[in-house]
């Protein structure tokens, strides 16, 4: 996993909790110009107040399969995209408070996207160094450019939150960068039969994840307080509201 997976520290560490009281399933139903009761999506979670649906999920799921490093299978499933959702709702909150310090300018984005175009092993027979390619790429994984660009832009925006919390003080060596390239980075390409980049092009974004390794139980601390302090309602799938 090179790609920081924000909100992977749920799923690693963060229980999930029982509802409060509340509806164990809350369906939606269409708007005027539908058809009154069709059911159009299902909500899964409330964090204080705000609603995480059955779309949001599936988004979600799709987005980390666009990571060039992921986790385990078992960290991709639905639970987990669940718990990854709700660790995000909960940053978000608290970003608010901290916005002017937060902001991505579209150089940052532009520049990490570029290197995320270059990074995705999967991304390469289709010539994603190409805007064509690139939109094709993102296509076949659901997204348009512009939504994964808004989705890129936030996880940029709560990593830099995190940083402003805990990374301060926490160094990581050449050494420790060298380790990971060498014996995480280099077996995954191997086992992709891609070419790996070099250290020198991907040893900022190593730090990163080296970082977040070292600050997780901090974070996941803050998270469980969080969720101690607010309404975090998880619902049942196939629960219908009475």
């Amino acid at each position: 996993m090179l790609v920081i997976q924000l909100l992977l520290w749920a799923a690693s560490g963060a229980p999930a909790q029982e509802p409060k009281s509340v509806p164990p399933s809350v369906p939606l139903t269409a708007v005027p110009g539908g058809q009154q009761g069709t059911e159009i999506d299902g909500v899964v979670a409330i964090v204080n107040g705000d609603v995480i649906l059955e779309s949001d999920v599936d988004e979600e799921r799709r987005f980390e399969t666009i990571q060039p490093y992921r986790g385990s299978a078992n960290g991709r499933s639905r639970d987990h995209a669940v718990q990854r959702l709700i660790n995000r709702a909960l940053i978000l909150q608290q970003a608010v408070l901290e916005a002017d310090q937060i902001a991505v300018s579209d150089e940052e984005l532009d520049k990490q996207l570029g290197t995320l175009r270059k990074d995705i092993p999967a991304c390469r027979s289709l010539h994603c160094e190409t805007e064509d390619g690139w939109q094709k790429y993102l296509a076949s994984n659901g997204f348009t450019v512009q939504e994964f660009r808004d989705r890129w832009r936030q996880r940029m925006q709560l990593l830099k939150l995190i940083d402003i919390r805990f990374r301060n003080g926490i160094h990581i060596s050449d050494d420790e960068i060298r380790n990971y390239y060498e014996k995480t980075m280099l077996p995954e390409y191997a086992r992709q039969k891609v070419s790996p980049p070099k250290l020198e092009t991907v040893s900022r974004r190593i730090e990163e994840v080296l970082l977040q390794q070292r600050v997780s139980g901090l974070l996941r601390d803050w998270l469980q307080s969080l969720r101690a302090q607010g309404n975090v309602w998880i619902m049942r799938p196939g629960e219908v509201a009475p």
